[in-house]
This record gives C-alpha cells, structure tokens and sequence, in this order.
C-alpha cells in the first residue's frame, strides 16, 4: 500500500516538519547555533547604534566635538565586529556540519527504504527517477541547507534584531517600513503556492532526464546495434527541453517574488527619508537617530530581499524533500518481520506450496492454485513455455515476491513469518544475467563470504574445476570484471555467480535460467560446476535448456500458470503427446539443428 502523496496533503511548512523529524541528526546543538546567529546580528547592528553615538554624543555634542568620544566609540564597535564575525565562523561551521551529517543519514535511510521495496515496485519506477531520489533530490537539500538555510538563519535574526532597534529609535518609523513591506509579504506569500508546485515539476522532470540518461548508457550497444541513435539523441533532447521548460517557468515566478521585494524596498526607504525629515524637523528625531534609521532599514530590507531571492531555492529544495518523502512513505509490502520474525530451522529445507496464486497488479493470474511440495536434497527442474510462471515461481521462493492467496513454506515455517537475515543466509538464488559489481572477481566472490582469503577462493574454484579457467585470465582472481560484469562473457559471469553461490553455502539454491545464452564449451563448464554446487542441496532450477531437466531428481512442468506436470524425466518424456514430451522433442531438434 502507498501512502497519500505528501504534496496533496501537506503545505509547505508541513514537508519542512516532517523532513527536519526524519532527520534528527539535525537537532543537536541547534539552540546554540541559533544563539551564535543572534550574536553575529548583534554585531550588525553596533554599526548603527556607533553611528548615531557618534553624531549625536560625539560631533554634534553638547560641548562640541569630543574626539576620545569618538574613538571609544570606534573600538567598542571594532570588538563586536570581531564578535559577532567570530560567532559567524562557528555557527556556519555547525550547520555546514550538522546538515552534511545529517542529509547523508537522510540519503542512507532513503536508499535501504529503496532496496527493501518489492520487486514490483522496482520494476514499475524508472530506475533514473529512483536513482534521482537519493542523488540530486538530496542534493537540493543539501545545497539550500549549507547555503539558502544559512542566509535564511542570518536574515531572521538580523530582521528581528534590526526591528527591535528601530523600534527603540522611532516606533512611528518602524510602522512606516512594516507598512511599505506590507503589500510585498502579501505577494511572496501568493508566489509561496505557485513556487511550490513549478519547483515540483523541475524535480520531477530532472528525474526523468536522469532517467533517459542512464537508459542511453546502459543500453549503448542495442542502440548501436539497431541504428537507433538518432531516436535516442531525440528522447534524450526532448527531456532536456521539458526540464529547461520547468526551470524557466520556475524562474520567471521566482523573478515575480523577488520584484515585489524591491519594490517594498524602495517605499520603505523613501517614506523613511520624508516622514524621518519631518519627525526632525520637529524635533522628535536627532540627526544621529535619523541617520541610524536608515542604517537600520537597510539591515531590514537586505534579509527581506535575500528572502524573497531564497524562496526559490527553498521552494526547489522543499520539492527535493517531497519526492524523498513520497519514497519514504511507501510500505514495502514485502516486509521483513525482523524482530517479530523466527529463524528457519537448522537443517536441509523442504519447500511447500501451499493453494498459491500470484498476478502483477492491473493483470491477469501468473500462476493459480499452485499446491505441491519438494522434499530436501533434492534437485528439481521447472519448465515451461515462456510466460509460463516459472520465473515468478523462482521469486516466490526467494520471496522476493508474496503471493497474493496461499503461501509458501520452507520446512513448513512460513515465509511471511521468516526474518530476512536468517532466509538470505539459507536462501541463495543465482539469476538469468549473473549479475557482478564493478569490482574484482575476489571481490565478487566476497560479497557472499566476506572473510575468505585468496587460498580459500582459489579452493572454491578448484573444488567446482574451474581452476583452468581461473588460470587463464588475466591477473586470475584479482582480474576486474567492469561495471555489470561486462569485461567477461555472459557464460563466464555466470561462473563467477555460481562461485559466489557456492561459497554462500545455502541450504536451497535457486537457480533462474543459469545456462541460458552461453556457448557449448562454456555450458559444460557450468554444467560440471552445477552438479557440484548443487550437491547435497536442495536445489531449484528454472530451466528452458532442457539439458537441466534430464539432470534433476524430478521435472515439474508448468503451463498458463499451473503445475501441469510431475516426476522424472524419463517418466515424462515417455508420455507421448504431453506437453513435457512436446517441450523435449522441440528442444532436441533445436540442438540438432544449431
């Protein structure tokens, strides 16, 4: 179940809220870095003040100019720029810490909360727009926090300080500038709405672009082996336009806004100069004050301003923080019971499928009524047609998936009720593409075992007979394998896979088409490697070569999603006419004929 989207239910202030609770890291020492803002606003205001001592005390005194006056004023002055220049060093080193701390909590959390999403989830997002969620979706964040959050901190206390000192100078005058900013509050205000919505499309449309991007480069070769750049070229430049679309929308609003902030500007300042004349000429307001005043109205209009020119970052980085939120707001409906989960029983695992049915949402019933159980130790072989069930049934298993009826057991413990920790460690599924990381072979190897040494890995491929193979490459175990795998053959991942499997030491090991699109020689190789990591296991293979099937223990066959079919293959392939012995015979005439 999704939960409502955040930007239909929750304004501005709301996102704000609940992003600063999902990132507590940002909460420690935040008093003290508010009370280092004040002192650095203080010290901005001993301009002022120093000014209209100056005047009024120092060269317009009673007793004429008193120089020492002066200066006294001049190095009070000078030590609370100090001051207030030191308390500004200490609290933008704060935030910068405390926020980098925090958003990378924040890009952690969000990434786990990806990868514990199901399956289905994964494959129904463009894998661009999940990536932007924790990349430059966080990024904005972290910009307007070390950056816009700073001068937003520091405008807020200089307008609070810089209007409590105009009201100690003139309270008439202060009416007079909150008046002329009046009608500019009101437009920043009706712009607050419209930036939030245009900023949610530039975000939106950024992961788009990210998304196109990353397709574009991952699939390079099918676009060159089909002739199919000059398409892509075009998908890519239309979602690069969409996005500067949204942007310069985004930025003619944000114009709108900050207009309205210099136009208060100058009213305040001019009303301040005609009516600040007028108190002094009748005597309400020394030359000293008067002069102050306007000091101090430039201190008011520059975080009004710098305001205004911060909504657009804040508004761009409020939207980062609802497509994050939107994430974070999924339930995985593959949940881990952690805790309130058990562990599976020591031992060799048996599976049962208990009355399962399973369709992807909007469609029709992948597999329906599915009831049997495999007994441990044994190895199975699943066939079918494409689109059969088969793979779906091998991520049922894993539970990578949940069926959407019935359920499925592992020596009669439900997996819904299995903690994820104990069924990866027992559970072991090797897919169709044997994916690697941009690493070594090692360091392949490891992600299942991390503690073994170079000897042991070295064993592990002599216990499977692929020392020779080992032997042939390059700089052997330490060879690297390039992102995805890709500076080996598909057959060679795969042995690389297996391997990996091998020393996960699971007690059912599933595996998804494993010698599919690899060449003869390399299909013996991973045969040999198969029945020796297979061995004493319990053992699942989803298979098409039907090479697999004549190996296991039983066959079942599945057809429009149900288990059709059971036993030994030499069993079934004697049954004339049934789909089995149809699927046999059409798979020896293919190997006849390549």
């Amino acid at each position: 179940m999704t939960a409502p989207s955040i930007t239909a239910a929750e304004g501005t202030f709301a996102t704000v809220k609940r992003g600063l609770s999902l990132s507590p890291e940002l909460r420690p020492g935040l008093a003290g870095t508010i009370a280092l803002a004040l002192v650095q606003m203080s010290g901005r205001v001993a301009v002022p003040i120093a000014v209209q001592q100056g005047i009024d005390h120092g060269i317009r005194g009673p007793g004429g100019p008193d120089l020492g006056f002066v200066v006294e004023v001049v190095a009070l002055t000078f030590v609370a720029l100090v001051i207030s220049t030191a308390a500004g060093y200490l609290m933008t080193r704060r935030l910068f810490t405390v926020s980098e701390t925090a958003l990378g909590a924040l890009r952690s959390r969000t990434f786990r909360h990806i990868h514990d999403l199901s399956m289905l989830h994964q494959q129904s997002e463009r894998r661009g727009s999940m990536v932007s969620r924790v990349t430059s979706d966080v990024d904005q964040i972290s910009q307007f926090l070390q950056f816009g959050g700073v001068q937003l901190l520091l405008s807020s206390g200089q307008l609070l300080v810089s209007t409590l000192v105009m009201l100690f100078y003139s309270w008439q005058l202060t009416i007079v500038v909150l008046l002329a900013f009046g009608p500019a509050v009101a437009v920043i205000r009706l712009f607050q709405k419209r930036l939030a919505a245009v900023y949610r499309a530039v975000r939106e449309r950024t992961g788009v672009m990210l998304g196109a991007v990353a397709e574009s480069v991952v699939g390079a070769m099918v676009i060159r082996a089909y002739g199919v750049a000059g398409r892509t070229e075009q998908r890519l430049d239309t979602s690069i336009e969409s996005l500067r679309v949204a942007q310069q929308k985004a930025l003619r609003t944000s114009v709108t806004s900050f207009s309205s902030g210099e136009l208060g500007a100058g009213l305040a300042l001019a009303a301040v100069v005609v009516i600040g004349t007028m108190l002094g000429v009748g005597g309400d307001l020394s030359v000293g004050a008067l002069t102050a005043f306007l000091f101090l109205v430039t201190l008011f209009i520059q975080p009004v301003q710098i305001a205004t020119d911060m909504l657009n970052e804040a508004q761009n980085a409020v939207a980062g923080w609802r497509r994050v939120l939107d994430v974070l707001d999924l339930e995985p409906d593959v949940a881990d019971p952690d805790d309130d989960g058990v562990a599976l029983p020591p031992g060799p695992l048996s599976v049962r499928f208990s009355d399962v049915s399973f369709r992807y949402p909007g469609g029709p019933i992948v597999l329906a009524d599915v009831d049997l159980t495999l007994d441990a130790r044994r190895k199975y072989a699943v066939v079918g047609e494409t689109g059969s069930g088969k793979t779906t049934f091998a991520k049922l298993l894993t539970r990578l998936m949940d069926p959407v009826s019935g359920e499925v057991l592992l020596s009669d413990t439900p997996l819904t009720q299995v903690r994820f920790s104990s069924l990866r460690a027992r559970v072991v599924m090797v897919p169709q593409d044997g994916f690697l990381f941009d690493a070594t072979i090692a360091e392949n190897i490891r992600f299942a075992h991390p503690s073994l040494t170079d000897e042991l890995l070295a064993i592990a491929f002599e216990e499977l007979g692929l020392a020779d193979w080992l032997a042939g490459l390059p700089a052997g175990i330490a060879t690297p394998v390039g992102e995805r795998g890709e500076a080996l053959s598909v057959g060679e991942r795969q042995l690389v896979a297996l391997v990996r499997a091998y020393v996960a030491d699971p007690d059912l090991l599933v595996l998804d088409e494993a010698t599919s699109a690899v060449d003869p020689a390399t299909e013996v190789r991973l045969q040999r490697a198969l029945d020796l990591v297979t061995r004493g296991r319990t053992t699942v293979a989803i298979a098409h070569r039907l090479s697999t099937a004549q190996a296991a223990d039983e066959v079942i066959v599945v057809d429009a999603g149900r288990v059709v079919q059971r036993g030994p293959h030499s069993s079934l392939v004697a049954e004339e006419g049934s789909i089995y012995a149809n699927l046999y015979a059409s798979w020896l005439e293919q190997t006849r004929s390549d």
